[in-house]
């Protein structure tokens, strides 16, 4: 536990008591995320519409067998189109969680559904989540992408943690969380109680400083030399961080 601790620690200075202190932070602060388009190559991140992205999402986020996306989610998945549209309705105008639709930039389908959540600019931190993954954008260079541009919007934004926090019986977002660079930091054992079942949060960030070199892998991951014509990676992300 002691090598765990002391390897995410962030550095410290003795006071004038002697006791230990963190770093004093010089740091300007961060901005509220304005409700703003994010856009890439291959995807854009769009704040949430009824109007826009309500039917076509409900239709893609209900074609996986047993509804497997909305497991451990907190919502859904919905019987009827009528109790989606009311959900977005409700959820679309929030400042936190702050909702968005990922649109395939090639047709303008909206696939898949994030936000921002717990938002606290004053502390400079924030999490992404609320993530749900249409079968179409699953494992897609489309869905790298829409992290990407959460992450990059955030840091640009002034905030100096990122979080990601999932389930830890959630296999899929724990790889997801470590294959885009974020550290582990812990479980959080017995953290809530979801669909009638316990849920263990694993946690998991990414600091301000080590955003260079997460950006700078992800922008040469999704680069369009990293794909040959059938669309296929020549390199994986996991390679290029070793390489760094």
């Amino acid at each position: 536990m002691r090598a765990d601790w002391d390897a995410l620690a962030q550095p410290a200075e003795a006071n004038a008591n002697g006791q230990m202190v963190g770093m004093a932070v010089e740091w300007e602060g961060a901005r509220h995320p304005p409700r703003s388009l994010l856009a890439g190559r291959y995807c854009r991140v769009e704040p949430l519409s009824l109007e826009r992205h309500g039917a076509q999402l409900f239709d893609e986020l209900h074609r996986m067998p047993g509804g497997a996306n909305w497991t451990y989610l907190s919502h859904g998945p919905f019987s009827c189109l009528e109790d989606w549209r009311q959900w977005v309705a409700a959820n679309a105008a929030l400042d936190d969680p702050q909702f968005y639709a990922i649109v395939d930039a090639r047709d303008g389908a909206a696939i898949g559904l994030c936000s921002y959540l717990r938002i606290a600019p004053a502390d400079g931190s924030i999490e992404v989540g609320f993530l749900n993954f249409s079968p179409r954008l699953q494992r897609s260079r489309l869905a790298t992408e829409a992290m990407y541009l959460m992450m990059r919007n955030a840091f640009e934004l002034g905030y100096r943690r990122y979080e990601w926090k999932c389930d830890a019986q959630n296999a899929p977002s724990v790889q997801a969380a470590l294959r885009l660079g974020f550290s582990f930091e812990g479980l959080f054992r017995q953290a809530r109680v979801n669909k009638g079942r316990n849920r263990d949060s694993a946690w998991f960030s990414i600091l301000d400083h080590e955003w260079p070199a997460r950006r700078a892998a992800l922008e040469a991951w999704l680069h369009e030399g990293n794909f040959d014509a059938g669309g296929r990676q020549r390199t994986s992300l996991a390679r290029i961080v070793a390489a760094q």
